[in-house]
C-alpha cells in the first residue's frame, strides 16, 4: 500500500516537475532555528520560510533546495504536511556539486505577487567537499583552500549561496564548466532577494574544550547565552539579516581570542596575536585615506570591521557585510590592501555593486598610488586585467548590451573588475577633488535611479559624461583599442617641436587616454578623448625631437595594448 501512495504521489507531481519553474519564487522571510554540533560535523536545522510568487503565472508547486549531505525531514503548509517528493538535483551552487531538492504540491495555486509560508525541517552533516572543483580539473590541494567550507570540531566555517547551501533556496541548475554561469545565478538570487529578510537562532554545543568557542554571523547579531554541564557546552546566538542582496549569510564556530581596536576587531587562532595587530593597525594606518576619500555613510554608527582568521595559511579570502574571513600571515602590504578594503565596503554602502564593490576594489588601487605612486597603481591594474580582457572577448557575440552592463550585469566578478578600472578612468577624467566631492554628498538611499551617482560627479566636474556613463556602465560596449596613426613633428622658430598625434580607437568603447611623447632625455604627455570607431589628433610641445609615440600607459583597460608603440623615423625630422 505505501509503496502505491507513493507511485501515486510520484505521477501526480510529473506534469508539475516537468513545466517546473524552479525560480518563479522569492524567499522573503526566513525564521530559523540551527542547531550546530561540531564534534558530528551536523546541521540540524527547523523554522518558517515565506516565499512570494514572483512569476507572471499562479504556480502549483514550488522548490526548495539544501546541500545535498542534508536531508528533508518535514514541510507543513497550514499546519498540515505537504506533499513532496525529495530528488538529487545536480548543480554547482553547492559545494558538493548537487542539492537535494524538494518538489513541493501546492494544496492550492498560488497567483502572481501572492504569498505562501511553510514549516520546514532538514538536518545532516557538512563536511568539506571540493567535488565540484575537482571534477572539473582543479587539483584537490589547490580546491581545498577555495572550498574550504565545513563543521567540524576544531574550525566550523559556512557560507551560503554560491558555497554551501544550508538554508534553503530555488535556482536553476548551474555548472563550473559553463563560464560564469554560477556566480551569475547566485546574483539573480540576490537581485531577487533585495527585500527579503532572515532571522536565525543558532545553537551549537560539544564537549567543552579549554575556552568556549564562539560563534559569529555577518549579520546584526548578539550571543544569547553559554550553558556548562560537566565536560558539555551549549551556546545560544541570534543573528538578523536586513537585505539579502548585499550579504552572503555566513556562520563561523572556532576558539577565538580578540584584539579590539576602535576600527576593527580581529579574532584570531592559536599564536597568531601579533599578526592580528599588524592587522589592527593596516586598518587604523588606512582609515583616514578612506575617511578621506569617501566619507562615512555607515548604515550603523556603531558597525565596525570584524576580521576573522582562517585556520587554512593559504586559503581564499571571503568578504560578505562587516566580516572578512582570511588567514593572518603577516603580510603588510595584504592587510593594508585587505584593510582599505573592507573598510570602504563598511564606510560606503549602495545598493548597486559596481559602486559598493567596484569602490572597494577603487580604493585600493588608489591607496597603492599614495602609497607607493602612479607606477605601482598601474601595475596592480595590469595584473587584475586579463579576466575583464578575457571576460568581454567571450562578451563580444552578445547583442545586448544593456543586459551586460554595471547595473544589470549578474557576474559579481566581472562587475568587480570591470567596476575597478571605470573608477580609476574616472578619478583620472574629472580629478581628485571633483570626484572625492561626489562620493561625499552620496546618499545611498537616495539612488533611485543609474544616473544618480552621473549627476553628482557632473555637478562637481562641471562636464557633461553621458558618453562616458553610456559606454562603460549603462551598456556593454566591451572595451578600446588603440594604436598611434601618425605623428607630425613641427620645429618651432624658438626652438623645440610642436607635435601632432593622431590616435585611432577601433574598439566599441570611447575613452580619455594619456599619449606620451618619450624623448632622449625627458617625455611629454597630454590626455584626449578618443570616442569609438573613431580617431582624434593631440598637439604636444616638445623641447627636443621625440622618438617614439605611446598611446595609453595602462590607466585604460583595451583589448589588445600590442600596437601601443610608435617609432618616430628620424627623417621626420
Amino acid at each position: 500500500m505505501k509503496a502505491l501512495c507513493l507511485l501515486c504521489l510520484l505521477c501526480g507531481l510529473k506534469p508539475t516537475a516537468t513545466a517546473l519553474d524552479r525560480e518563479a519564487f522569492t524567499f522573503t522571510r526566513y525564521d530559523l532555528d540551527v542547531r550546530v554540533e561540531p564534534e558530528q560535523q551536523r546541521l540540524g536545522v527547523r523554522g518558517k520560510i515565506s516565499l512570494r510568487n514572483g512569476s507572471d503565472s499562479a504556480q502549483k508547486s514550488l522548490v526548495l533546495q539544501i546541500s545535498s549531505t542534508l536531508s528533508w525531514r518535514s514541510i507543513q503548509i497550514e499546519g498540515k504536511p505537504a506533499e513532496f517528493i525529495s530528488q538529487t538535483y545536480a548543480s554547482d551552487i553547492d559545494h558538493t556539486g548537487a542539492l537535494t531538492e524538494a518538489i513541493v504540491n501546492l494544496p492550492h495555486p498560488v497567483a502572481p505577487k501572492q504569498t505562501i509560508a511553510l514549516e520546514i525541517g532538514y538536518e545532516g552533516i557538512i563536511p568539506q567537499d571540493t567535488t565540484r572543483l575537482t571534477r572539473i580539473g582543479v587539483p584537490a590541494d589547490v580546491a581545498k583552500h577555495s572550498d574550504w567550507d565545513q563543521i567540524s570540531r576544531s574550525f566550523t566555517g559556512v557560507r551560503g549561496i554560491g558555497y554551501v547551501t544550508w538554508y534553503p533556496i530555488a535556482t536553476e541548475a548551474v555548472s563550473l564548466s559553463e563560464r560564469n554561469s554560477v556566480v551569475e545565478a547566485a546574483g539573480r538570487w540576490k537581485h531577487r532577494e533585495t527585500q527579503s529578510e532572515m532571522k536565525v537562532k543558532f545553537s551549537h554545543s560539544g564537549e567543552a574544550p579549554a575556552d568556549l568557542p564562539s560563534l559569529y554571523c555577518n549579520g546584526e547579531g548578539q550571543p544569547v547565552g553559554y550553558e556548562q554541564m560537566s565536560r558539555a557546552y551549549e551556546g545560544q546566538s541570534e543573528c538578523k539579516f536586513r537585505n539579502l542582496s548585499s550579504h552572503v549569510p555566513l556562520f563561523v564556530i572556532g576558539n577565538y581570542h580578540a584584539v579590539d581596536h576602535p576600527q576593527v576587531n580581529v579574532s584570531y587562532l592559536l599564536d597568531h596575536k601579533s599578526h592580528a595587530e599588524d592587522y589592527a593597525l593596516a586598518t587604523e594606518e588606512t582609515a583616514p585615506f578612506v575617511n578621506k576619500w569617501f566619507g562615512d555613510h555607515r548604515e550603523r554608527p556603531d558597525l565596525k570591521a570584524e576580521a576573522l582568521e582562517l585556520p587554512d595559511s593559504v586559503a581564499a579570502p571571503f568578504e560578505s557585510g562587516n566580516i572578512l574571513l582570511m588567514p593572518l600571515d603577516g603580510n603588510d602590504t595584504t592587510s593594508l590592501l585587505s584593510a582599505v578594503q573592507q573598510l570602504t565596503h563598511i564606510a560606503f554602502p549602495s545598493p548597486r555593486a559596481w559602486i559598493h564593490d567596484g569602490l572597494a576594489r577603487y580604493a585600493q588601487v588608489n591607496f597603492l598610488q599614495e602609497k607607493e605612486g602612479r607606477d605601482a597603481a598601474i601595475e596592480y591594474l595590469r595584473n587584475h586585467r586579463q579576466s575583464l580582457i578575457e571576460s568581454e572577448k567571450l562578451a563580444a557575440a552578445e547583442t545586448d548590451q544593456a543586459a551586460r552592463s554595471l547595473i544589470n550585469a549578474d557576474d559579481e566578478f566581472y562587475i568587480q573588475s570591470k567596476a575597478m578600472n571605470v573608477w580609476w578612468m574616472l578619478r583620472d577624467t574629472v580629478g581628485d577633488t571633483a570626484l572625492s566631492a561626489a562620493l561625499h554628498n552620496y546618499k545611498s538611499e537616495d539612488d533611485k535611479a543609474p544616473a544618480y551617482i552621473q549627476k553628482l560627479i557632473e555637478a562637481q566636474a562641471h562636464r557633461d559624461l553621458e558618453w562616458f556613463f553610456d559606454d562603460w556602465v549603462y551598456r556593454d560596449r566591451g572595451l578600446p583599442e588603440f594604436h598611434v596613426v601618425s605623428v607630425y613633428p613641427r620645429e618651432l622658430l624658438n626652438g623645440g617641436y610642436m607635435v601632432t598625434v593622431t590616435v585611432e580607437n577601433s574598439g566599441q568603447a570611447g575613452a580619455e587616454v594619456p599619449v606620451t611623447l618619450k624623448m632622449a632625455n625627458g617625455e611629454r604627455s597630454e590626455r584626449m578623448l578618443v570616442p569609438a570607431k573613431s580617431s582624434a589628433s593631440v598637439r604636444i610641445a616638445c623641447p627636443s625631437f621625440p622618438q617614439q609615440a605611446v598611446v595609453n600607459d595602462g590607466s585604460v583597460p583595451e583589448s589588445d595594448v600590442s600596437n601601443n608603440v610608435y617609432k618616430i623615423e628620424s627623417s621626420a625630422h
